[in-house]
């Protein structure tokens, strides 16, 4: 145990100081950004007991019993085989989670990464420990939503530390199992890790098979023209998105396992286990990617409908407008035919003295005469330009 566990793991740090706008000095950055940082001297820190959700010691598989206390338990470990120690946290604090990485010699970055939460999916190696953060996901259809949970999973020999920062995935669930098949169990702390990957993976199905249903539903509304759907779409791409990151990730975190196998003896049985959680990783990946896809071209098929809705609504308003021109046109031409007998009538009806063919006996008949011949004249005019 001296070996194993760290001591002065976390020394006590000076904190740096620079100045500020105002003249005073303030924690540098990087000191700010210690999850230690936080940690007040004098105050009472909070027992570790109190986020541990459940601790057991398991040998050959078999649960033997639960300590009370986490202090003391890897010591005994290594001294009997098929010993295996998993404790399950939730949402500890940090002085929690200092006391237990400095009891199982957790490398000091991979217990920050845990307490400050929120990292990409990803697997590390130190030493003879990992450390393996999962994202959980969960689809609310209502909602059209898809909910992410967080688990980080510290494997090393002989223990297994699983820190929850979410109530998703039911790690309660994955350890019944585990205890229900001794011979699964028995194989070590890769066995609890696989239950966990093939957790988190089974629990992507429902969210995949949400995706596709709305998916679906947003086709019929596409071609059924509802005006609402370009906003559910960019919505539901933004989910796609998100999910697309919490599941891809696990394809690279499943083959640094499998490129460890032969390094670090993993069990046959495991490796085919582990296999079996890559193939439906990969059917999940897979399917978001489409997903993806599936939306751009959704996307992309709303976008030309809309335009061809817009270019049928534009082709409506010219023919309206091109009909209102036509009768525009005949009105015009039939006004100005009527204008020219008016104009001519006008003019001989002013009643000067002296005005000209007044006294000629020719006179009335001419107007006449003159008046048809205009109208005729611009009839024909007017009929060879089609606006009559």
């Amino acid at each position: 145990m001296n070996q194993r566990r760290m001591r002065g793991w976390l020394p006590t740090l000076r904190t740096p100081q620079h100045p500020n706008r105002n003249g005073g000095t303030a924690p540098a950055p990087e000191y700010s950004m210690d999850p230690r940082a936080d940690v007040e001297p004098g105050r009472a820190r909070a027992r570790v007991e109190e986020s541990v959700v459940d601790a057991a010691v398991y040998v050959d598989g078999h649960r033997e019993y639960a300590p009370t206390e986490v202090a003391g338990i890897y010591p005994s470990l290594p001294r009997r085989p098929g010993a295996l120690a998993w404790i399950g946290m939730h949402r500890p604090d940090e002085s929690q989670l200092l006391a237990v990485g400095e009891e199982f010699g957790l490398h000091q970055l991979a217990v920050e990464d845990a307490i400050v939460a929120h990292q990409r999916p990803k697997l590390e190696r130190y030493g003879d420990t990992l450390f393996v953060v999962l994202r959980a996901a969960r689809y609310l259809d209502e909602a059209e939503e898809v909910r992410f949970g967080e688990v980080h999973v510290f494997t090393g020999p002989h223990f297994v530390l699983t820190v929850r920062h979410s109530h998703a995935p039911d790690l309660g669930g994955v350890r019944r199992r585990l205890e229900a098949d001794p011979a699964l169990l028995a194989r070590g702390p890769e066995a609890v890790l696989y239950a966990i990957l093939d957790a988190v993976v089974d629990g992507y199905a429902p969210v995949v098979a949400g995706l596709q249903n709305d998916i679906d539903e947003i086709e019929t509304q596409v071609f059924n023209g509802d005006p609402a759907v370009s906003r559910r779409i960019y919505e539901l791409s933004r989910e796609v998105i998100e999910f697309q990151r919490a599941a891809r990730p696990l394809l690279d975190i499943l083959s640094g396992l499998a490129a460890g196998f032969d390094k670090y003896g993993t069990d046959e049985e495991l490796q085919r286990y582990l296999r079996d959680v890559a193939d439906h990783a990969t059917t999940v990946a897979e399917r978001v990617d489409g997903f993806r896809q599936m939306l751009g071209d959704i996307l992309t098929v709303n976008a030309t409908l809309v335009s061809q809705a817009q270019n049928e609504e534009m082709k409506h308003l010219t023919r309206a407008s091109y009909a209102q021109s036509e009768e525009v046109k005949k009105i015009s031409a039939w006004a100005a035919i009527l204008f020219a007998p008016t104009l001519v009538g006008t003019v001989y009806g002013m009643n000067f003295t002296d005005m000209p063919e007044l006294r000629w006996p020719f006179g009335y008949p001419l107007a006449l005469v003159l008046m048809l011949l205009v109208c005729v004249m611009l009839y024909a005019v007017f009929k060879r330009r089609n606006w009559l």
